[in-house]
């Protein structure tokens, strides 16, 4: 039955390469004067409750765009972590007056965009259309419903969430990377969790509301086909009479980074690649004139996929799908980080040639071909941007916010342009740190531990939610098992557990009903086997079959979205004569290798590891857990499309159906191309050796 689940995710994962058009480098362009940004200063007004409005006027296109934003600043939340977002949420979830339908309706028949989030909201339509559009963007944040049962909902799909990145790699390094950077007590560090997304109460969404949605610390910004005195005109109509809670900016502590270069390992036993976070903080406002020399030296290192970082870690050494670098900017502290996720075996090399890159660009000189790419990739990606009315609207905000000069985005360029290669390496050694930097790795620790510890830096151990572990290999530690027993022991061990060879080998097919959800979607599996090696799975949605997989002992097919694909050869081959119902019976058949590879701890359960090979050469991993003899997780990896996909199954639950035990629940992990997907399978029934026949599978 372990095969249930790992047949039909594979697939789930969709990548798309683009094309890249071939340059000269050999005859640099001359350099030209930087391109002459023309931005209208905008026409300020200040309502009587505190709302700041600019308006940039531009009558190019027949549209306008509004932005309204709340400058709190970071908030600290504490033991209700979540009700911020939470809050920001149910702000799209219908108004006093109008119903979620309704005013999705409303919205839609006038053809504007509408978002709102806990910081404010946007909106842009026709310039015909404007008015109506703007007055419905201002009631819902004014007049949200805040009803229970929106907030029963939402706080239903956050929890699910939350338990499906449980074990997402990826997830788990974004929180804890923030958390030891800035401390758990800090507004940056905290983070949610289904224990305080539990506790929350719509009286405590409504209280977050009526403290950090106001007026107060308010820009209004609206850029387009519209006049100054028609934009004072709506504002009026929709703010003037608004009223809320007086707001301050937050005086935040500032946090230091490690006095000497540490590394930090959260272990993730499922893991089949690590995140790697290299991370100092830094304070870098916006107006600072090591600004933009700041911005072009992070372009260089990891700033795309010319950078320093990708084309060391991907295409000299392919250790990853890709490295980049980023730097946070701004009134408060904020991050500089590289990063990159590697395959385990890889990580404690990745990690060198980070840290070597980042102490590169500190101590020597770039080129100049570097300068100039990294110059012209800016000129082009700031021209482009100014056709986005929404980064116009920003740009007149920032200014007052960050206190900038009028002129700033007029002469971004030419301040882009007159900066030098020792200004990069100034600010490079400055503010990308190499002696007192935190390496960050969240990956399998019993792989990538020793490594990291042969690095020679201080090595440190946290859970995944930031809390420190008693030690680095605990819960990770490879041990030889006992003398007497062998891979072949393990593996009968198993069959036993389960219900015996005898009584295994009386099941002659299998039908099993379960259930997921995939981004809120509910989904149902039916999964029909039959002796020798046929197997049909279907994936329903709403009752229509969304996904199909056949295989009827000879040939097969997938089918998705009606679109039909013949099974490819190699896959027929990995199927023929292998029992579908309990895989472990065809380990004694000719062509199948397993070998015992010590034992390790999974989920805190010591398991022997078991290194697989089937006829048809293809390995996996499987774990059985010691205590109870039945198998735990099982990893494997393959190539789909030149991707290398990688897959991990938890399970658990088991159950009794006749005399054979089924697990009820299986978490099933997808990664391939640095993105992964976490998956919860529910088992609602199970029969034996009933409801099929030979039809199902054609």
């Amino acid at each position: 039955m372990k095969k249930i689940t790992l047949i039909i995710l594979s697939g789930m994962l969709v990548y798309a390469a683009s094309a890249q058009t071939k340059i000269d480098r050999s005859k640099p362009p001359k350099a030209g004067p930087a391109p002459v940004i023309t931005i209208g200063d905008p026409v300020t007004y200040r309502l009587a409750n505190g709302i700041t409005v600019l308006v940039v006027e531009n009558h190019k296109l027949p549209k306008v765009a509004a932005t309204y934003s709340i400058d709190a600043g970071p908030i600290k939340e504490g033991s209700k972590a979540g009700v911020i977002s939470l809050m920001g949420e149910m702000l799209n979830e219908g108004t006093r007056q109008h119903a979620k339908a309704d005013f999705d309706e409303q919205v839609d028949r006038i053809g504007a965009d509408v978002n709102l989030g806990a910081s404010g909201g946007s909106v842009s339509a026709l310039t015909r259309y404007f008015d109506k559009a703007f007055m419905l963007m201002a009631e819902a944040i004014k007049e949200p419903a805040f009803t229970q049962e929106s907030f029963d909902k939402l706080k239903s799909q956050t929890i699910t969430g939350l338990k499906s990145n449980e074990r997402n790699v990826k997830a788990i390094a974004a929180r804890v990377t923030n958390a030891l950077v800035y401390g758990t007590d800090h507004p940056n560090g905290e983070f949610e969790t289904e224990q305080t997304i539990n506790a929350l109460t719509l009286n405590d969404v409504k209280s977050a509301y009526q403290q950090y949605v106001t007026p107060s610390r308010g820009y209004l910004t609206f850029v387009g086909d519209i006049t100054p005195a028609q934009a004072k005109l709506l504002a009026e109509k929709a703010f003037a009479g608004w009223k809320g809670a007086s707001l301050s900016l937050p005086q935040l502590t500032a946090v230091n980074n490690p006095s000497k270069t540490e590394i930090d390992l959260i272990d993730v036993p499922n893991a089949v690649q690590t995140e790697i976070r290299v991370v100092n903080l830094v304070q870098l406002p916006m107006s600072s004139p090591d600004y933009f020399p700041v911005l072009l030296a992070n372009q260089i290192l990891g700033g795309g996929s010319e950078s320093r970082l990708f084309m060391n870690l991907r295409e000299k050494h392919g250790f990853t799908y890709g490295s980049y670098s980023e730097i946070g900017t701004g009134r408060f502290q904020n991050a500089f980080t590289a990063s990159a996720a590697v395959r385990n075996e890889k990580v404690d090399s990745a990690v060198s040639e980070i840290l070597n890159e980042i102490n590169r660009i500190r101590t020597s000189p770039i080129s100049d071909d570097e300068l100039r790419s990294a110059k012209a990739l800016y000129n082009g990606s700031f021209a482009l941007g100014m056709e986005n009315p929404a980064r116009i609207a920003n740009f007149a905000s920032n200014i007052l916010i960050n206190d900038l000069p009028k002129d700033f985005y007029r002469t971004y360029l030419q301040r882009i342009n007159a900066v030098t290669k020792e200004d990069i390496q100034r600010v490079a050694n400055k503010y990308f740190n190499y002696n007192n930097t935190r390496i960050i790795a969240v990956g399998k620790g019993s792989q990538i531990s020793p490594g990291l510890q042969n690095l020679g830096y201080t090595l440190k151990a946290y859970d995944k939610y930031a809390q420190p572990a008693t030690t680095t290999t605990s819960t990770t530690s490879t041990a030889a098992p006992a003398a007497n027993i062998s891979s072949a022991t393990v593996i009968n061990d198993y069959l036993n557990a389960i219900g015996g060879v005898a009584e295994l080998s009386k099941v002659n097919s299998v039908v099993a009903k379960m259930e997921m959800e995939l981004q809120g979607m509910k989904l149902s599996i039916e999964q029909k086997a039959m002796l020798p090696d046929m197997e049909v799975v279907s994936i329903a949605m709403n009752g229509n079959v969304v996904n199909k997989t056949v295989f009827n002992g000879t040939t097969g097919y997938a089918m998705q979205m009606g679109n039909k694909t013949d099974m490819p050869a190699e896959e027929i081959n990995s199927k023929k004569n292998i029992n579908p119902m309990f895989t472990q019976l065809s380990y004694t058949g000719a062509g199948f290798k397993t070998e015992l590879k010590g034992t390790e701890k999974i989920n805190n359960a010591d398991a022997y590891k078991v290194i697989v090979t089937t006829p048809a050469g293809k390995t996996s991993t499987e774990y059985y857990d010691i205590k109870s003899k039945l198998l735990i997780r099982s990893e494997s990896a393959e190539l789909q499309n030149g991707l290398s996909v990688n897959k991990t199954a938890d399970y658990s639950d088991y159950r009794r159906v006749d005399k054979v035990m089924i697990p009820f629940k299986q978490t099933v992990t997808v990664e391939a191309g640095g993105q992964s997907q976490t998956l919860e399978m529910k088992v609602i029934e199970v029969k034996l050796n009933t409801g099929v026949t030979s039809a199902d599978f054609k």
